[in-house]
């Protein structure tokens, strides 16, 4: 069986820190590859830059992706891993504090899977956690090639 990464990409330290602990609360063992900015995401899923070597075979079960972002912002990343072949089905939840409508829809447009809105409140945010990890770790079957 392959391994479910889970690739989060969020330049907030604290967010991070935040969403790995909520998974790990839910006994989402999965290895969570974090990453900090739209660049290094994008270097990852491709094996670019630091990943230059990296097995691109092994991709990561779902990524967590932020959209305010340094460097590349998550739209542009979305838009480039639908783009490629090799990345197009990955399933890509948007978890942002944006709650522009313009966000959402350019989010749908690029072919984000589902949109979530980063609860203020921390036990809000464990149970978004719990629930993303249940569906798109345990429940959703992906796409195989």
């Amino acid at each position: 069986m392959k391994s479910k990464i889970i690739l989060l990409v969020e330049d907030n330290p604290d967010d991070r820190i935040l969403t790995v602990r909520a998974l790990k609360q839910h006994n989402i063992s999965n290895e969570i590859k974090e990453v900090k900015d739209g660049q290094e995401a994008l270097d990852y899923l491709f094996g670019e830059g630091e990943y230059a070597g990296r097995d691109t075979s092994i991709q990561p079960q779902i990524i967590l992706l932020d959209l305010k972002l340094p460097k590349v912002d998550g739209l542009e990343v979305l838009q480039r891993i639908r783009a490629d072949s090799r990345t197009r089905r990955l399933p890509v939840v948007i978890l942002t504090s944006s709650n522009e409508q313009q966000d959402r829809i350019s989010s749908y447009d690029l072919g984000a899977n589902s949109y979530v809105r980063k609860p203020v409140d921390f036990s809000e945010f464990i149970e978004a956690a719990r629930q993303l990890g249940m569906y798109w770790l345990m429940l959703n079957e992906a796409a195989d090639d």
